[in-house]
């Protein structure tokens, strides 16, 4: 479940899909989600000559495009209790759909009929908030804890344990709250979306106040004489969120934009207001809102569509037409009422680093309300393709002269936000000097008239425009399902009472688009910029600025005020309060009977696949003589597009140097190569491919004669510089020729854009602490057991940030030896003797994409750097001999990373906490029985401990059966001292669950079925590559994982039993939390004492 701001982050890699939007927070999620930067861009010169070579060059740049979907039949399926509005064919994503109305109920219903097994439901309902009390927030927890038909304390989480979904969430925007499932097994969809379907028209939350005071807010005591405070899982969720300085800024900007409508306010909900949420108004808000005629229901896969129909009609007969309801959700136009730009200033939290400490710095963000009507379809796609040459790579203008100005670290704001009725603009920079907050502003709006004036050159729009529809006609969703795709980028529309189809379709106003390019070069970008930015008053300033005492205030009128509170309070109201206390969290400890846990339904072992998947794989040890191996997966269809990776080994490298691994490999895609600066070189990959990326891989590998299943010494490992990319078969040699140009000649000394990105990854590396504190303590935990985990949060973790600011100095203070060192790093990665035998090309296509590129293949091995056969060196045998780094790092790790309890301090006003340790030695043999085991703990056992009952966002239990290692992790959490001691009562609580087990056979199978979810996800074909690529650079048998498999399949009780002694027996237990001064204090007076650090 997760909170949806509608102002997004800049984030690395960010690139913007043009109308299918994918932008969830999930539960558990880290926010992933950039770079070179150009000269001043050319006027694009008038005239005939010009026009049509400007004509012959962009249609040269955009003829080369994924194979089209063929357009098909369209069956229409009749159902006597629905009408049809609409059928359409959407042949950019090949598929069919008819829009229903449900004649008693006034419900509408999109029905997509595609050829995906991925099957995806989901309702929204439009929920427009009248205030900050996080109404809507609270309403999408709470309706999945259980309904009239399905009985249990919360029917969404026992999905969580025992089902096939590859998608199973809910999430609320700032106008709308979706609800969605999806799921490749026919019969666990439709158990999805029943339990969905119920939840929501019919929930338990608005007739039972206690479910409102669990997931929103509660008055919590327990003796008189204690004090009086906040629980609930909201509640907790957006402190976190008002935590971060980059939410905060989100928040401002957004509610400065649109001070007159539903946007102005928190529909995720202010932890100020939160408490001013009554149980009526929350009741009366389902009622209003979650009646069918408000609700866009949509169907997308390969499903019976009779059989939708037939559901949804179930649940939507029970309602009459509620002819007011569209009418009252409807959301109001902001109006571009300014007179002029307006400015805001708002505090965020830092800590006192004392007189010696660096000087805090501001946060600004420069926005503008785009339009205050809607747009054509033609406006839609230009502002989002005007939106990736300003913003959608370090090379673009806007983006690329913020970060040379030196005037801040990193970039805010996210460029174009158009999820919601009206769209935005928003930029600016985090890390300003005071002083500097009006220079930014100022610069900001020269740099757009610059823009407006001289126009775009031909190469920046061809580069954005394939770009753009490269990503469309690939589709790739990654690990998410396509119908999701499909369903929120309809929504763009659908919501606001317009066609849902017409969001899905973009060759249209694309070619009216390429053809206003031809005619006119960039104008219709530049009047845009004009109209949209320029000549556009409504535009907000907004400027956060550091307080080292915003924290202290926060928690003293918060205790303030619960003290006010409770002294208001009369004795019986006292003790009334500690009744309720007492009364909710008995029934968040009571378990659910065997009647009500029958009412959810569940799939059998029966229903489950027993064979592992395996992905065609064929390997070339010295292809053709070259020293390079070759690995190709040939599957049925990759849409013409072959998926490229070259992996060069680095184990040369020292391990001193390997801390600079992220800063190489962000040099080598953004600062240029060979004849090409970072302008070109960033339009080059744009214009003919769909897009390049290098990173660092790191891979445990099974070691010779070792058993496959046992816990590994951590010594043997592969690593290798990954150049990653993708273009359609015919581009396949300028795929090639970029790979090879970065490899060898990307430009290391620019000195002023290596500060920039250090400064930049300075700024992220401190965000990521503060909101995703429970990765980092995950990574620290796991870095004092295992060698491999030790490398990998050197790399990334709590301790790079160290490492970044060391460098940052190197580079302003003694850049020649930063220099020297990435010499030295590239030149010992490309060691004639060596390199060719590390190298590995690894490709993903299909039959036809194969036999097309394979000239293209043989002609990058002869041309990549090396010794092919003469003076070539065999590397050492990584699968028998231990890594070079493995000895260095065993050393190391005592003294950098300590068997110990730490705390990283920041501002904030929750915790994260971590705690873990070795639950098996080297050589000890893993089941697969222990994923069911600490699946279950996560789902269980921790849910109801940390979140139910503790009030935190999230709580996770992960193990790693290669290293033997267990974690314990809390997301958003109000405690620290007593996380840490439910994690310690996991052991018993377990030991208790495996005899509960013996007696319940059907508990068994949901715990057996939620593992087996967990291992069969759906995959594109370049995630299908990725993983047999990764199966077999491990040296990992299809045995063996059949192995795991089938002891998941048959995990027994005992296994669990078992489990917990381990974890009751767990070797060398230590902690890691990130949280605030204040609550290490608190803890330590409960016992709970840390080696704390300083972070921020």
């Amino acid at each position: 479940m997760g909170y949806e701001a509608n102002i997004k982050s800049a984030q690395s890699g960010r690139r913007q899909r043009l109308v299918i939007v994918i932008s969830l927070v999930a539960l558990s999620t880290a926010f992933f989600v950039v770079i070179s930067l150009l000269q001043p861009p050319s006027s694009i010169k008038n005239g005939v000559e010009n026009g049509v070579k400007r004509n012959a060059r962009m249609a040269a740049a955009l003829s080369s495009t994924v194979e089209a979907t063929a357009d098909s039949v369209i069956t229409t399926i009749d159902h006597p209790a629905f009408e049809i509005i609409e059928t359409d064919h959407i042949s950019e994503f090949g598929a069919s759909s008819t829009l229903y109305r449900h004649k008693k109920s006034g419900a509408e219903m999109l029905s997509l009929s595609t050829d995906d097994d991925n099957k995806c439901f989901g309702i929204t309902f439009r929920t427009p908030p009248q205030d900050s009390t996080g109404v809507p927030h609270i309403l999408e927890h709470s309706v999945l804890c259980g309904s009239r038909k399905y009985k249990t304390k919360d029917p969404f989480v026992q999905l969580l344990q025992g089902s096939l979904q590859t998608f199973l969430n809910a999430f609320t925007y700032p106008d709308r709250t979706c609800y969605v499932v999806a799921s490749q097994n026919t019969k666990d969809f439709y158990n999805l979306i029943n339990v969905y379907a119920d939840a929501v028209f019919h929930p338990r939350a608005i007739s039972d106040p206690m479910v409102h005071a669990q997931e929103g807010w509660h008055l919590e005591l327990e003796n008189v004489e204690d004090e009086l405070t906040y629980k609930g899982v909201v509640y907790n969720e957006m402190k976190g969120v008002y935590s971060s300085p980059d939410s905060l800024l989100q928040r401002e900007a957004q509610q400065s934009i649109f001070p007159d409508n539903a946007y102005g306010v928190d529909s995720g909900g202010d932890p100020v207001d939160i408490p001013n949420l009554s149980f009526e108004q929350f009741a009366e808000f389902h009622s209003k809102f979650y009646h069918p005629a408000n609700s866009r229901i949509f169907f997308s896969g390969d499903d019976d569509v009779a059989k939708r129909l037939e559901i949804m009609d179930e649940y939507l007969s029970d309602f009459e037409d509620s002819p007011e309801s569209k009418p009252g959700s409807a959301i109001e136009w902001q109006k571009k009422r300014f007179a002029e730009p307006v400015r805001v200033r708002h505090p965020y939290p830092v800590s006192d680093k004392g007189e010696d400490g660096q000087a805090d710095t501001h946060l600004m963000m420069v926005n503008w309300l785009m339009n205050d009507k809607p747009l054509t379809p033609l406006e839609e796609i230009t502002s989002s393709i005007l939106d990736h040459l300003l913003m959608g790579t370090s090379s673009s203008i806007l983006y690329k002269s913020l970060m040379e100005s030196g005037l801040g670290d990193a970039i805010t704001g996210g460029g174009l936000a158009n999820e919601l009725l009206q769209g935005t603009f928003s930029v600016g920079l985090k890390g300003v000097k005071p002083e500097d907050v009006d220079t930014v502003e100022a610069l900001v709006v020269d740099i757009l008239k610059k823009v407006a004036e001289e126009g775009f050159t031909e190469d920046a729009i061809a580069a954005s425009m394939n770009t753009i529809e490269f990503d469309m006609r690939e589709f790739n969703t990654g690990s998410f399902p396509k119908g999701l795709s499909l369903m929120l980028g309809s929504m763009r529309e659908w919501v606001y009472d317009r066609n849902p189809t017409n969001a899905l379709k973009f060759e249209e106003p694309l070619a009216e688009l390429k053809e206003s390019i031809a005619k006119d070069g960039s104008k219709i970008f530049q009047d845009m910029i004009k109209e949209a930015l320029l000549d556009n008053s409504h535009r907000t300033t907004v400027e956060m600025y550091p307080s080292k005492t915003m924290e202290e205030e926060q928690l003293k009128e918060e205790k303030d005020r619960l003290a006010t509170i409770k002294d208001s309070l009369k004795e019986d109201e006292l003790q009334s309060i500690i009744d309720k206390t007492a009364e909710l969290k008995k029934l968040q400890a009571a378990e659910d009977s065997p009647e009500e846990r029958a009412t959810i339904p569940s799939l059998d072992l029966t229903d489950l696949r027993k064979e592992v998947t395996e992905y065609p794989i064929e390997v070339t040890a010295n292809e053709a003589d070259t020293g390079v191996t070759v690995v190709r997966h040939e599957l049925g269809s990759t849409s013409g597009i072959v998926y490229a990776k070259l992996a060069v080994d680095m184990s040369g490298v020292s391990l001193e140097d390997v801390a600079i691994l992220p800063l190489l490999t962000r040099i080598m895609m953004e600062t240029g190569a060979g004849e090409y600066d970072s302008v070109d070189l960033s339009r080059r990959i744009g214009t003919h491919t769909g897009g390049v990326s290098v990173s660092s891989m790191i891979s445990g590998v099974n070691q010779e004669g070792a058993d496959e299943g046992a816990v590994t010494t951590g010594e043997h490992f592969v690593t290798k510089l990954l150049i990653s990319g993708k273009s359609t078969s015919d581009k396949t040699e300028e795929l090639f020729s970029i790979f090879d140009l970065i490899l060898r000649d990307a430009k290391l000394d620019s000195q002023s854009k290596i500060i920039e990105m250090l400064k930049e990854s300075k700024s992220r590396g401190e965000s990521a602490i503060q909101g995703s504190g429970h990765a980092v303590a995950n990574s620290r935990i796991r870095s004092r057991y295992n060698v491999l985990g030790y490398i990998s949060e050197k790399m990334g973790g709590v301790s790079s940030l160290d490492t970044v600011k060391a460098l940052l100095d190197q580079a302003e203070n003694d850049f020649p030896a930063l220099l020297a060192r990435l010499e030295n790093v590239r030149s010992t990665i490309l060691e004639s003797s060596t390199c060719r035998d590390g190298m590995i090309l690894d490709l993903t296509g299909d039959a036809s994409v194969f036999e097309k590129i394979e000239p293209s293949v043989k002609n990058f091995l002869n041309t990549l750097p090396g010794d092919s056969s003469e003076g070539a060196v065999k590397l050492q045998n990584f699968y028998s001999e231990a890594h070079p780094w493995a000895k260095q790092a065993k050393e190391e790790m005592a003294a950098q990373a300590p068997i110990t309890d730490e705390g990283f301090v920041v501002p904030t006003q929750v915790s994260y906490v971590g705690k873990g340790g070795r639950l098996y030695d080297v050589g000890e043999a893993v089941s697969g029985a222990s994923s069911v085991v600490s699946r279950f703990l996560g789902t269980g056992y921790m849910w109801d401990n940390v979140r139910v009952m503790g009030g935190a966002y999230g709580g996770f239990a992960q193990f790693q059966p290669r290293d033997g290692v267990f974690s314990f992790l809390s997301y958003r959490d109000p405690n620290l001292a007593d996380t840490i001691d439910v994690y310690d009562g996991a052991s018993a609580a377990l030991m208790t669950s495996a005899a509960d087990l013996e007696k319940d056979p059907d508990a068994l199978a949901t715990a057996i079925i939620g593992a087996m979810g967990d291992m069969d996800g759906a995959l594109g074909p370049d995630q299908k590559g990725s993983l047999q690529f990764n199966r077999w650079l491990k040296r990992e048998s299809p045995e063996q994982r059949q192995k795991f498999r089938d002891e998941i399949l048959n995990t027994k009780p005992s296994d669990f039993k078992e489990f917990a002694e381990r974890l009751k027996a767990m070797k060398d237990p230590s902690s890691a939390v990130v949280s605030s001064k204040s609550a290490f204090e608190d803890a330590f007076k409960s016992g709970k004492s840390f080696t704390l650090k300083d972070i921020m």
